[in-house]
């Protein structure tokens, strides 16, 4: 154990300022998510636009693009929160039908296979196809976050499992070590949205 955790250490020593600051405000991006303040938009704002150019660097293109729609989506996220507001109340959180999730995951899939394909192609992508696969799902899943959807929960936590997997693969070992932390938070993230949701 210990020398997991010197191990770990090390890597972090390693690892580029602007990865840590990302992953730092990264971090702080879910505290704040899980407990629904805005503030968590400014935070995802400055974690996305240093991992736009991270991502590039590790030939992950389609992370990086979904770094930009992160990115669109903190502004997004942020409108809609604000606005949804109801005499100093908070937007509250909803669910969706299961037709509308394997609706989703549907296209999804297609999306992947087509955008898989083109990268593995017409580039030097790493893991075409299953970055592919992690970066649609993770559109739709921050677009149920910015709707304040409870099932946001479920898809981060498949999505998170296989980011680790990738970012350590590709020596972000600091990002995959943070997508490992998402895991452990996340039924806290469930748990805070299911008792808001039956509150309301």
């Amino acid at each position: 154990m210990r020398d997991l955790l010197t191990e770990i250490v090390e890597q972090a020593q390693a690892q580029s300022a602007p990865e840590i600051i990302a992953v730092l405000a990264a971090v702080a991006y879910l505290g704040l998510a899980i407990r629904q303040n805005i503030g968590c938009w400014l935070f995802a704002a400055i974690s996305t636009a240093i991992y736009v150019w991270l991502f590039v660097e590790a030939r992950l293109y389609m992370e990086s693009v979904l770094n930009i729609f992160y990115l669109v989506m903190a502004a997004y996220g942020w409108y809609v929160w604000r606005n949804g507001r109801s005499a100093g109340v908070d937007s509250p959180v909803v669910t969706w039908p299961p037709r509308t999730h394997i609706a989703a995951i549907a296209i999804i899939v297609v999306l992947s296979a087509a955008s898989g394909y083109l990268l593995s192609v017409n580039s030097d992508a790493a893991f075409p196809y299953i970055d592919s696969l992690t970066t649609w799902s993770a559109i739709w899943a921050t677009f149920l976050v910015a709707r304040k959807v409870l099932e946001n929960w479920w898809y981060w936590l498949v999505i998170d499992i296989v980011s680790a997997l990738i970012y350590w693969s590709r020596d972000l070992q600091l990002t995959a070590l943070l997508f490992l932390v998402y895991v452990v938070m996340i039924p806290f993230g469930l748990v805070s949205w299911t008792r808001s949701m039956r509150e309301n």
